[in-house]
Parts: structure tokens; sequence; C-alpha cells
């Protein structure tokens, strides 16, 4: 049993013995791709990096027999708080192009492809994560219900908000539902921007009433997109002389910045959706899921500070790596790939 430390877990509320219990335990991260300097001050070890492109030595991912999403996923999004009706588009956009249908093909290198990595993963009978993410239903909260300052545990009650609301409830569905809650970038998350970038784990039924996937992504464009949003914002203790940021596929820092966070979480919640499949690491309380091993790296030769090669919009100038319906181009770092040992993307120059 995991024992709770002090940063890394929701801060528990009064609830039954049980319910302690599983607060206890992780709740999975997506962080930035660089230690964070102690203190907050001084240059991070960006040197000291093991997550390369090409390095297997240092990895020792394992599967702890717990389920995998092998049956059709529905994301149903939470919007908390304003969104602007072009950064709703953009995040739909590539929610569909995980499995855009063939009648709507994606050029290559595709989020599809992208997919195919997170797809190499199985459960114990031998049957892989699923092909096809749907886009489920949505629901606004504008009004900001629990205010613009919120706890990790506060999620989980914007889902139930969500799904017993009066009007147009989000639907229920264990067996092949998970809710996306994002936040806006006039919302504070706890320890986000310092620790995290996003998260996923389960409902708990004493809460939400039943035990389904969910992850939590927040718009950094306001707060720290140097951490959040790189490589479209750079933070200043990256580079000397400093790092010229990249320019965004879509046009909007903070939007383009959480594609890639989504995709993270999208990816761990399909191959460890309770915290209990796949994930490399002794200690349970702290997995290091198939995205975490590859965070930073979006191109060939990825690692450390560098991101790999990417490709560039000859129009825009914007660094992406894979398209997606309706002409989008996205930036989403590559997933460690379990039949290679490494971290990979359908962008690899060597595929």
């Amino acid at each position: 049993m995991c024992s709770s430390r002090a940063g890394r877990f929701p801060s528990p509320p009064v609830f039954p013995l049980l319910l302690l219990v599983l607060i206890s335990l992780p709740v999975s991260l997506s962080r930035h791709p660089w230690s964070t300097p102690p203190g907050g001050g001084g240059a991070p070890h960006l040197t000291d990096s093991k997550k390369y492109e090409g390095s297997s030595e240092f990895v020792h991912l394992r599967y702890h027999m717990g389920p995998v999403l092998t049956g059709n996923v529905t994301v149903h999004v939470i919007w908390y708080g304003r969104w602007l009706p072009r950064q709703k588009h953009i995040l739909r956009s590539f929610i569909r192009s995980i499995s855009a249908p063939s009648t709507a093909p994606a050029g290559e290198p595709s989020v599809a492809g992208w997919w195919g990595t997170v797809r190499l993963y199985t459960d114990q009978t031998g049957s892989n994560v699923t092909r096809t993410v749907r886009l489920g239903r949505e629901k606004s909260d504008r009004r900001y219900s629990l205010g613009r300052r919120l706890s990790r545990m506060s999620v989980q009650s914007i889902i139930k908000g969500a799904i017993s609301a009066r009007t147009r409830p989000l639907p229920i569905n264990p067996r092949g539902g998970m809710y996306l809650v994002l936040t806006s970038d006039d919302v504070t998350m706890e320890d986000f921007c310092g620790q995290v970038c996003g998260f996923h784990y389960f409902t708990f039924p004493s809460i939400v009433g039943y035990t389904m996937p969910y992850a939590w992504v927040g718009n950094s464009a306001t707060q720290c997109p140097g951490v959040c949003a790189y490589p479209f914002a750079v933070p200043y203790f990256v580079g000397n002389p400093p790092k010229i940021p990249e320019t965004p596929p879509n046009g909007d820092v903070g939007v383009d910045g959480m594609v890639s966070i989504i995709g993270h979480e999208l990816a761990e919640v399909a191959s460890n959706p309770l915290i209990n499949a796949w994930y490399a690491g002794g200690d349970p309380c702290f997995p290091q899921e198939i995205a975490d091993l590859c965070e930073g790296i979006y191109g060939t030769g990825g690692g450390g500070s560098y991101t790999g090669q990417m490709l560039v919009d000859k129009r825009s100038g914007a660094a992406y790596n894979v398209n997606g319906v309706e002409g989008r181009k996205f930036l989403v770092q590559w997933i460690w790939n379990p039949v290679v040992s490494y971290c990979s993307g359908p962008n690899a120059l060597d595929q």
C-alpha cells in the first residue's frame, strides 16, 4: 500500500476509511521534459536526462496484469471556464484525428499512425488497445462552479456535476467511456506548472457513483507556457543563447501545447486505466508510464532538452510532426514502443 507524499497526491477530504486508502494511491502525471531546478532557481540538469530516443538500458517497462482499454473508447469532454470556439475546434479535431475515418484520411505522418504505437500494448488475453477513440458528448461549465482555484480531487466533483446536471447531463458508460476535463487559462490547479501539466486517474464510486477513467489538462498560456507548452514557449533558463520558441501549427501557444499533453494522458489512460497495467519502476506509487518515458521527444534524435527532428510547415513555418483531419497539423510527443524498446513516432526518419 502506498503512503501519501507531499505534492504528489490529491489532498484527502473527509471520507470513509476506504476512500482515504484509495486517495493515497498515485495520480499519473504529465510533467515537463526537464528537471525542475531545486528550489525553483538555477539551471536544470538538462544533460542528466536518460530519456533518449534510442536508449533502452535504463527502462524496465513491465505489465502488471491490470486491464487496458480494448473496447471502443468514447471521450466525453468537460470545458471548465471560458473557452473560445476556435480553441475548442482545435482540440476536437485532434481527438477526432486519433481514429480518422477512411472517408476522411489525414496525410502522413498522421495522428492515427501515432496512436498505432499505443495499440501495441495488450492485456492478459493478448487483446490490443483499441483502434477506435471517439469524441463523445460535451459539457461546458462557464460559471466556474467550483471556483478558479482547483484541487486535484475537485476534478471528480466537476465530473459528478456534469453527469448529474439537470440539463444535458453527460452519459455514464463504465464499459467504454472516459472523461476529459479541460480548464481554461484563468483557472489554477493544485501543483499545475510546478509539478504537473496534466494527470489521469479513475473516479471513486463514493464521489461519482462509478469507477471510470478520467484525465485533466490545463491551458498554461497565461501561467507557465514555457513549462507546459514547450517548445512553443521556452523558459528563461533553457539555452545559452536563449532558444527561440517554435511557431505553433494552429496559432495558439496554450492550446497547441495542450494537444501533446492530451495525447500523453489518453495514451496512458488506454494502457494503464486503473494504474495497475503498463508502467516502469518498482514502486506503483510513482509509475513511469508509456508517455512519461518519452516526455519532450517529438522526433528522431530527441532527448534531454532536444525535441528531435520535427517537420516544418512551408507556408507558416510552424513546427509539427503529425497530420490530422480537416488539414490540421499537430505536435505530439512520442510514445515508448514495447516492441523495439525505445520511443517512436510516425515521423521517425528510420521507418
